[in-house]
């Protein structure tokens, strides 16, 4: 199919059956693994562990889909490691940015990743974890972002190294380097290449419109500029070429002149040792990627052994930064269909009670698509329709205004409810966490589920906002006797 597969595309009922590796359709209603889903909402079979219904809208945060994401990716590349005989080592690194709620960096850091970081309060986020013994102290913090003299972020990473030495800050900037040389600390530091785009040689790379990291002169200026300072070492080099790359063999030629510059860095500079890709490897947010994961790995591995080999240097080990691809799939967001309107329209409107825009931005702002599915009515009649959510807004629609992509949903909208699901990365961050949005809407309940392998659920419940905190955010003082 040509065009993004966002859930069921026919009308008849679905029985048992399987859209990907944790979602499926049973009796009627859809299970995330081995949780039912419409009992959280509208109960009436075996209670799981929760107790009770919860209203609409509702976001789970599913926890075990991240350990599983995790330790899917560190076997892949123990695999291919294996069967390549390649020299060096893995490490994962999960890219923060993506979601920084608590319970997630917690779970990514206790599953064995190592953090990656890029703003002043992830420091302040480090330390809390580290006071709680949640980061180890042998765990990796990479430090991406800007950072020049003057900034706090900068002089917070300096405070930072005292307590968590493995700390590697990446160079994006020449401006960068004076103030860690005058900290007088023994720093670890990495260099990143302007590489961003899908990029065939060294003079592309170069000639790319990037504000991140450091054309090709100005790398060999950081490069010796580090080797000069008395506490600096070299040890990473970081290219990135972009997001959800969806094609193994494009992914890794992309990074082929990155892997070029590395090895003939690691010929003049004996500690550089870790090649760290970035991120951009992809999770299906769809129904329909194809992507092999194993396929990338070997391929990455053995075009590294190759380069190398050609530049006489040993193999590095060899890092991604993992994001949207740790924790997309762990989150998702329910509501309950109001209302259907016919309004002469070519597909009837479905209308649920939250907002679609608000809660998934990136579906107006990059008519990026979501994975769509009903979590009851499942054994019943389907047709075709358009979701449109309660806020005023003419973007407030899904699918997104230029997607070719069918939504069916089923006839049968009696206290119909509908998941939007792989929204765990980005989607909270950039809609923002306690804030106030559009047409005053307040955030929804939300759900943390854990389980130890196949133990119990282990459910915690986060309120939602009240009307008296979204107006306590706009600057209202509500008096105490209000209802």
């Amino acid at each position: 199919m040509t065009h993004p597969v966002i859930g069921w595309e026919r009308e008849t009922p679905v029985h048992n059956h399987v859209f990907n590796d944790f979602l499926s359709a049973r009796e009627g209603r859809l299970y995330l693994e081995d949780l039912d889903l419409a009992q959280l909402l509208v109960g009436g079979r075996q209670d799981q562990g929760l107790g009770r219904v919860l209203p609409s809208p509702l976001e789970l945060v599913y926890l075990p889909l991240i350990r599983r994401r995790i330790g899917q990716m560190r076997q892949t590349f123990a695999e291919a490691i294996a069967q390549t005989g390649y020299a060096g080592r893995f490490y994962y690194a999960y890219a923060s940015k993506a979601n920084e709620a608590e319970e997630v960096v917690r779970t990514a850091l206790g599953a064995g990743a190592h953090h990656e970081m890029s703003s002043w309060v992830d420091v302040e986020i480090v330390r809390l974890l580290k006071a709680a013994g949640h980061l180890p102290p042998d765990r990796l913090v990479i430090a991406n972002g800007f950072k020049v003299g003057g900034m706090a972020y900068t002089d917070d990473l300096i405070r930072l190294k005292s307590i968590h030495d493995p700390l590697i800050p990446v160079v994006e900037d020449l401006a960068e380097l004076p103030p860690l040389v005058e900290s007088g600390l023994p720093f670890d530091v990495g260099l990143r290449q302007k590489s961003y785009g899908q990029h065939q040689t060294l003079a592309e790379m170069d000639a790319a419109d990037s504000r991140f990291g450091l054309p090709s002169a100005q790398l060999w200026q950081a490069a010796e500029a580090i080797a000069a300072a008395p506490n600096l070492r070299l040890t990473l080099y970081h290219a990135m070429i972009g997001s959800q790359i969806i094609s193994e063999h494009e992914f890794v030629a992309g990074l082929r002149p990155a892997i070029e510059v590395y090895a003939q860095l690691r010929q003049r500079y004996p500690d550089l040792h870790i090649f760290d890709y970035g991120g951009g490897v992809p999770v299906a947010m769809t129904l329909n990627l194809q992507f092999d994961y194993c396929a990338f790995a070997r391929l990455l591995l053995t075009t590294l052994q190759e380069v190398c080999t050609q530049y006489g240097v040993p193999v590095p080990d060899v890092m991604g930064e993992m994001g949207r691809y740790t924790v997309a799939d762990h989150g998702a967001h329910f509501f309950k269909v109001v209302t259907v309107k016919e309004n002469e329209s070519l597909l009837p409107w479905y209308v649920i009670d939250g907002s679609i825009m608000t809660s998934f931005p990136d579906t107006w702002a990059l008519s990026e698509h979501f994975i769509v599915l009903p979590l009851n009515h499942l054994d019943r009649p389907f047709r075709r329709v358009r979701l449109g959510g309660i806020t005023c807004d003419s973007d407030d629609i899904y699918p997104p205004k230029p997607s070719q992509s069918p939504l069916y949903l089923p006839v049968d909208t009696r206290d119909l409810y509908v998941g939007f699901f792989c929204i765990g990365a980005y989607q909270e961050m950039l809609g923002g966490v306690k804030g106030t949005k559009h047409c005053v809407l307040p955030e929804a309940v939300e759900l943390v589920v854990d389980r130890d392998d196949d133990g119990p659920y282990q459910f915690q419940v986060i309120p939602g906002q009240t009307a008296a905190d979204v107006m306590h955010n706009l600057g209202y003082v509500v008096p105490e006797n209000t209802v």
